[in-house]
């Protein structure tokens, strides 16, 4: 159904999630996944499943081991790396691995952290400023502001130098192409040959940080697993692993896609520009409108009744969780981009329940001190004239540009 969506689909899926829910909205897959799935495409059913301890991220829990080997992402060696992550383990486990990390993404926490996130989106669009007035013609701004910003926070937080960040984006990339739906062998053999460099990578910053400790979230992860043996070496490269790479993809789409919008709406783009106060909705609406992370999935633990279909134990529910945020029946207008959506927070481009996204609230920030830069000291920002068409990285799960060419 996803595997080898072309250009049209990932310059633009939301046609086609409307054809979708057209059909019905719990629609009955056959054959997806190699198992058949059911594709969810409105608001209520994917935020009730979500929260609903009768689904979870574990296939092997309830099914065979020959129906796992159809299922594309749960390559052997794959599935081996992710069982030492909480991205894809449920309670207790889950509970006790997210706990660990928990503190440091909190919004208080992060609030504290606003300042400093300023001041480097300031220096990022200072250097996107001067590169614009020295005559470049077009800059790109995801290689300018939309990634390094989140690779540069994520990187000081965890404690790992920032002038690697080329690295931490090749193994990201590639990593991520193995939630593809579509991923095939060739992809997979390049997921785990990425996941092997990173773990080395990390394994020696976890030797330096176990010898000499430091303030930060990587010095924390080895008290945790050296004192009371609650974290296992496995468990902490694959938490290291998952806040590199979950802790600025989506945010790197946030910025891209978020600008984007502004740059194609042009008077929402001055309304917010003459109205800082909007900014806190104004990103919700953009993490609404173009969502960040397209879908998830989930398998039923037991027969149950949802979204007034019978749901066997065992089956995929396939989450599209972009199309759930242009559901009508809860954002009326959908496909239009307002600033001023009085309940554009009711989005679930994070995700909802035990796995809702643990960076949310750094996301956020991060979002709003890039937009607040841009729109002070950029007002004239455009898309570069004569560019050739925008080119949208092929992962129908992360949603984002290749490169966004701007002028100023």
């Amino acid at each position: 159904m996803f595997a080898g969506m072309g250009p049209e689909f990932l310059a633009d899926p939301y046609p086609a999630y409307e054809r979708l829910r057209a059909l019905d909205p719990v629609l009955w897959v056959p054959g997806i996944f190699g198992i058949g799935a059911w594709v969810v495409t409105e608001h209520a059913t994917c935020n009730a499943v979500l929260r609903d301890k009768r689904f979870g991220k574990q296939a092997n829990k309830v099914l065979p081991p020959e129906a796992i080997a159809l299922i594309p992402q749960e390559a052997a060696a794959i599935v081996e790396r992710r069982k030492h992550s909480m991205l894809f383990r449920d309670p207790p486990d889950h509970t006790r691995l997210r706990g660990l990390v928990n503190q440091a993404f909190t919004p208080r926490t992060v609030e504290r952290l606003r300042p400093h996130i300023a001041e480097i989106a300031g220096q990022l669009v200072d250097a996107l400023e001067g590169k614009l007035r020295a005559g470049a013609g077009s800059v790109d701004l995801i290689r300018e502001l939309a990634f390094p910003l989140p690779i540069i926070v994520i990187a000081e937080l965890l404690g790992v130098p920032p002038e690697d960040r080329d690295r931490f984006k090749q193994w990201s990339t590639v990593l991520t192409q193995g939630l593809n739906p579509g991923a095939g062998a060739d992809v997979f053999k390049r997921v785990g040959a990425a996941a092997r460099e990173l773990d080395d990578y990390l394994a020696v910053v976890i030797d330096a940080r176990r010898r000499e400790p430091r303030a930060d979230l990587i010095s924390e992860l080895v008290r945790v697993h050296e004192g009371t043996d609650r974290l296992s070496i496995d468990e902490l490269t694959a938490t290291c692993r998952l806040i590199l790479t979950a802790g600025h993809e989506t945010t790197v789409n946030l910025i891209g896609n978020g600008t984007l919008a502004l740059l194609r709406n042009e008077a929402q783009r001055d309304l917010l520009a003459g109205d800082p106060s909007l900014l806190q909705g104004a990103v919700e609406e953009m993490l609404r409108f173009d969502s960040p992370v397209q879908m998830t999935s989930r398998f039923a633990y037991e027969d149950c009744h949802i979204g007034g279909k019978d749901v066997p134990r065992g089956a995929m529910m396939l989450l599209l969780l972009g199309a759930a945020n242009r559901d009508p029946g809860v954002f009326p207008e959908p496909q239009r981009f307002d600033v001023r959506r009085e309940n554009a927070h009711a989005n679930i481009a994070f995700g909802a329940g035990i796995h809702y996204c643990l960076g949310a609230p750094l996301a956020r920030v991060e979002g709003e001190v890039a937009f607040a830069a841009l729109l002070s000291r950029l007002p004239r920002l455009a898309l570069a004239g004569g560019a050739p068409p925008l080119e949208w990285r092929e992962n129908v799960v992360l949603r984002g540009l290749r490169a966004l060419p701007v002028t100023g």
